[in-house]
């Protein structure tokens, strides 16, 4: 990782031992070796490919450049998308398990 990264050993070495803090451009280096984020190396989210969707990370930047009214209107219809997904997961699970009763009934 060192030698891809252009980062001496002994600083990756310091870097995973919380001893040395690395240069923003050494860990941006150290993430794209690794095929993650930042924000996952230093521990922001514990999700590894948080924002690693590049056309995701460019809506969410342009919706953060709006007012917050329009901002608070796209993020309550995203809101209420993600719900209705979610419900729609949720009475999916129920019909089947539904109809695994009535099979194991009869």
């Amino acid at each position: 990782m060192a030698k891809k990264s252009g980062t001496k050993y002994l600083a990756i070495r310091h870097y995973g031992r919380n001893e040395v803090k690395p240069s923003i451009q050494a860990a941006k280096n150290i993430a794209k070796i690794r095929n993650t984020t930042v924000g996952y190396l230093i521990g922001e989210t514990e999700q590894e490919n948080l924002f690693k969707n590049h056309d995701m990370h460019k809506r969410l930047n342009e919706i953060e450049k709006m007012d917050s009214e329009d901002k608070g209107h796209i993020l309550s219809v995203v809101d209420g998308l993600i719900k209705s997904i979610k419900l729609k997961i949720f009475l999916h699970c129920m019909h089947l398990t539904n109809y695994y009763i009535k099979q194991k009934l009869h």
